[in-house]
């Protein structure tokens, strides 16, 4: 079987958030056929084993393999095999499953796959893996490039905002919900520029997208419904957003947050980075780090399990959620190696 088979297969499989019955039952397949003890778990995760199960010690390569929703014509193309998930992140959960299944397991570990549903919308597949585990050292399976390693991510907050008050007419002193929904997101920018004051990293700063913002009425009440997503620094925990956002909020409205991460950031100082770092240059590369501003289900594993943890797989995430995703074949084969080194060399 050729090792583009795997990833073009799961590509092949379009599996947005809460449809990914059909890849996981693949992936199970295809571990199992491998020598892997492979199911489907409680929450509807692929989980593949190797190693002795009674093995002291775990090394656990925590994927995803859902993705957001939007097809896109499977395809390989100069090198190249585009569609949706190709990079977020079905390359490095592939690439989890290749290493694993080539490598030879050392004695006194067990290597763990898991391909998490649900992780592009509320992490569902990655709270229940985190309940029920605790690894020795874990990868998170998301694009970093091959020569690199993801340090950090950033945190993240929801927002779902409404405003209703009764309708009056347009020619009446005073703002209407619009306007109002307009001034609390001003007030939000500004409480993000404040804390942005100095700090040049875009990893270090309060991002905010304005997701939606729309208003209607139903004759007698106007209302203006609004979503806004936050992406959080260290430093700047959820309950710092949400104290803003009750400062600024009119008293009349309703909200609620949602998707509540902190920023987690990992330590260059573990076994598992230096174990990493070898394996990459052991491909001939030159290893890098990197911080990303989204987020990743290492918020929700790493302040649970302290552990070592990083993220790694091949791509580049810039394609990330985009039309045109694709993934070159010859970078996802130096992360399957890079990744089998690093399994075989194992302390």
């Amino acid at each position: 079987m050729d090792d583009a088979d795997l990833i073009t297969q799961l590509v092949s499989l379009y599996s947005p958030s809460g449809q990914e019955a059909e890849a996981v039952r693949a992936l199970v397949d295809w571990m199992g056929a491998r020598g892997f003890d492979a199911s489907v778990d409680a929450a509807g995760n692929a989980v593949g084993v190797r190693g002795a199960a009674d093995a002291p010690h775990t090394l656990l390569l925590l994927g995803h393999i859902d993705t957001v929703p939007g097809a896109i014509p499977v395809r390989v193309e100069d090198g190249c095999l585009y569609g949706r998930g190709s990079v977020d992140a079905k390359g490095s959960l592939c690439a989890f499953a290749e290493a694993t299944a080539h490598a030879a397991i050392p004695p006194g570990w067990r290597v763990v796959v898991i391909g998490a549903v649900d992780e592009e919308a509320d992490s569902r597949g990655a709270y229940y893996v985190r309940e029920g585990a605790q690894p020795t050292w874990c990868i998170i399976g998301e694009p970093s490039g091959a020569s690199r390693i993801t340090l950090g991510y950033k945190g993240h907050m929801r927002l779902h905002y409404r405003l209703t008050r009764p309708l009056a007419h347009s020619a009446r002193p005073g703002p209407s919900v619009g306007e109002l929904g307009v001034r609390l997101w001003q007030g939000l920018q500004a409480w993000a520029e404040q804390h942005n004051q100095g700090k040049e990293r875009v990893f270090d700063q309060v991002s905010l997208h304005l997701a939606a913002i729309n208003t209607h009425d139903d004759g007698f009440h106007e209302t203006v419904d609004m979503e806004i997503n936050f992406r959080l620094p260290p430093g700047v925990l959820p309950d710092d957003a949400r104290a803003a956002l009750a400062a600024l909020a009119d008293p009349a409205a309703e909200w609620d947050t949602s998707s509540a991460e902190p920023a987690y950031c990992a330590s260059k100082q573990t076994p598992l980075v230096r174990a990493l770092l070898t394996a990459i240059r052991a491909q001939g590369e030159q290893p890098g780090f990197v911080f990303k501003s989204g987020t990743s289900d290492m918020n929700v594993v790493g302040e649970v399990w302290h552990c070592p943890i990083v993220a790694y797989g091949p791509g580049d995430s810039s394609l990330d959620h985009t039309p045109h995703e694709h993934l070159s074949l010859a970078e996802y084969r130096q992360a399957v190696r890079t990744l089998q080194h690093l399994i075989e060399h194992l302390p």
